[in-house]
This record gives C-alpha cells, sequence and structure tokens, in this order.
C-alpha cells in the first residue's frame, strides 16, 4: 500500500514517522521546503511526552507521482479546493482519501474526490510544529496509544476497507471503528471550539484554559451551544475516548460547576497542546476559525438557538488576523467576564 500523507505540520510529522517505522510506504507531502529538506536528511523527530525519531521520505507538492492508495489528509480546510484538485491526478479509481482534518469538512472533499473515496477520520491526539523536521507530541503518550484516531464511512457500514485503514493507522496509536462518523466528527468539533477557539482567542495553551476560572466556564458554555446546534441538526454526539460528550449540555444553570469539573479530568492529558489556529496567529497567518467555532453560529441560523460564545471567540479571531497580532489573555479574558455577567 503506498501512503500520501498530505500535510506533514505537527500531526502528519508524528504521523508519518509512526508509518514509517511501521514498514509502510509513505511520502509525507508539505509545502514548507526546509521542514521537507530537514526530514529528508535527519528524519521525523518526535518530542514533548514521548521520544522517537524515524527515517523518512518527504517531498513538496510539485514533487507528487504515480498513484497513491491511501491518502492521510491533514492540510488546513482553507486549502482544500486546490489541493484536492491537484490530488486528482494521483488517486486511482479505488483510493481512499481518508480526512483527518479539523471541522467537518467531508462533504466538500467528496464533491471534489468522489464519495467512494472518501473515509472520514477524527484525531483525538494533540501536537505542536516545534522546528523544521520536529513534532512535539502533547498529548500523554498512553493515553496517544489508546485513543488515537477515530474513523468510518459517513453512512455508518463498516467495511473491510475500513479495517484495513485501521491497521495502518494502528501502527501510529490507538485507532477505533465508528459507526456514527457524522457524530464523530461534531464530537471532535466541540472539544476544539471550546479548546482551540479559546486558546487562540486567548493565547493560552489548553491548560492556561483549564486553570482559569473565567475560560473554563465559557469553554462549558461553548461546548453546551455547540451540542444544542448539534442536536437541532439532528446530530447524535459520539463518545471519544470512552467519555459521553453529550453528557457536558447544560440543562440548568447549576450544572456549570459539574461540567467544569469534568472539562478538567477529561482535558488533562493535553493540557500541553497549543492549538494550531494559536500557531497560525503567530506567523501571521489566517486561521480555520471559519470552520471551526464559526461551525455553530453558521448552523444556527433559523433555529432561534443564540450562540454569544462562539460569536465572541469567532470574532477575537478574526481581529488577531486582520491586525496580524497575538491576543493578549487578560485583555480578551475581559470580554468573556463581560458575556458572563461577572463583575
Amino acid at each position: 500500500m503506498r501512503i500520501a500523507v498530505l500535510g506533514a505540520g505537527s500531526l502528519g510529522t508524528i504521523v508519518g514517522a509512526y508509518l514509517a517505522a511501521g514498514g509502510m510506504d509513505v511520502e509525507l507531502i508539505d509545502a514548507y521546503k526546509a521542514h521537507v529538506d530537514t526530514l529528508n536528511q535527519i528524519g521525523a523527530k518526535v518530542v514533548g511526552t514521548t521520544e522517537f525519531q524515524a527515517k523518512v521520505k518527504a517531498i513538496i507538492p510539485e514533487h507528487k507521482s504515480g498513484k497513491y492508495d491511501l491518502v492521510l489528509l491533514l492540510t488546513k480546510q482553507l486549502y482544500n479546493d486546490s489541493v484536492l484538485k491537484e490530488l486528482l491526478p494521483f488517486l486511482r479509481d479505488d483510493s481512499v482519501v481518508c480526512s483527518l482534518q479539523n471541522g467537518i469538512p467531508e462533504k466538500n472533499v467528496a464533491s471534489i474526490v468522489g464519495e467512494e473515496r472518501v473515509i472520514a477520520g477524527s484525531v483525538e491526539f494533540g501536537a505542536t510544529f516545534i522546528e523544521p523536521g520536529v513534532s512535539s507530541l502533547t498529548t500523554e503518550y498512553t493515553q496517544f496509544k489508546k485513543y488515537a484516531f477515530q474513523i468510518g464511512k459517513l453512512n455508518g457500514e463498516v467495511t473491510e476497507r475500513i479495517q484495513r485503514i485501521k491497521s495502518v493507522l494502528d501502527l501510529v496509536g490507538g485507532t477505533h471503528i465508528s459507526d456514527n462518523l457524522v457524530g464523530t466528527k461534531w464530537s471532535k468539533l466541540l472539544i476544539n471550539n471550546a479548546f482551540s477557539g479559546l486558546s487562540a482567542a486567548l493565547n493560552g495553551a489548553y491548560g492556561d484554559i483549564l486553570d482559569n476560572e473565567i475560560s473554563i466556564v465559557c469553554a462549558v458554555h461553548i461546548a453546551d451551544e455547540t451540542i444544542k446546534i448539534g442536536h437541532s441538526n439532528g446530530v447524535k454526539f459520539a463518545k471519544m475516548g470512552g467519555f459521553d460528550i453529550e453528557s457536558l449540555e447544560l440543562r440548568r444553570e447549576n450544572d456549570i460547576p459539574e461540567r467544569v469539573q469534568t472539562f478538567r479530568v477529561v482535558m488533562e492529558p493535553s493540557r500541553l497542546l497549543k492549538a494550531s489556529m494559536l500557531q497560525d496567529l503567530e506567523k501571521k497567518r489566517k486561521t480555520e476559525i471559519d470552520y471551526i467555532n464559526g461551525v455553530v453560529p453558521k448552523m444556527a441560523e433559523g433555529t432561534g438557538i443564540s450562540t454569544p460564545f462562539n460569536d465572541l471567540v469567532v470574532a477575537h479571531v478574526k481581529s488577531a488576523e486582520e491586525s496580524q497580532t497575538v491576543p493578549d489573555f487578560d485583555t480578551n479574558l475581559k470580554a468573556f467576564k463581560e458575556l458572563l455577567n461577572i463583575q
């Protein structure tokens, strides 16, 4: 099986390293030439909650050749149209494109490469790009090896092809097949909204969000908004790492302390993670905020459900994009405090 990791950034570097070490025929494809050169010269190095290094083959997108049997899609959704159209000549009729992107991009991916080729997935570990050739695993190693991915077909069918892809991804970390992939993607969206969104909007790691009494309550409200909008669109949220995501919904105001405590337990293994959107802001790049927190207010249109916490995250991140600055935690926290009506 010939595999491409399309988008060999923080996550893709780790995925490619473990697949190569597992004996797979894999190419890491990335536009950052210095990164590609380093990967070829000294290999892919994983640091953080583990130490690991593997020899890999890396190329820039212009050097793609032949046909790929499996493409692990890890580019940002911002570039999907161009990236996927360029990929088409390198796919067979029975090739698989496994979307491991944030958000819910599968319909768009399928519209370009064909629905029969698409398998959706959810990445359940975090990573931070350190420097060319080096990526930091920010999820506890034991958690990573137990829950790294969920994959599945959008119709819930479990096929032999799904089983083959699971066996490939198991070389990286624990991979679970979901018969509710839409629910899986929404569950991952919820975590991204609550923590990646706030990480970017406030400028902090997940641990900073967990430790601050204002931001953690805001994370609870962001999760609640996401659940309510998902339910209004017929979504049944899937469990993540064995945890019932739907249990985070607020049914009454005094549920908040319990939800705060739940988040602090569930998200503790990811406290070192810094959102890729924050890393984008640091590099003065456009973020995926419209495809993450921005999904909730867009899908809330016509439902009568308000989404003020997701709206505020989007506003702060877009402001930082426009000014090409990184948010200040204490300054932006004031707006969230006002939203909570805390004096």
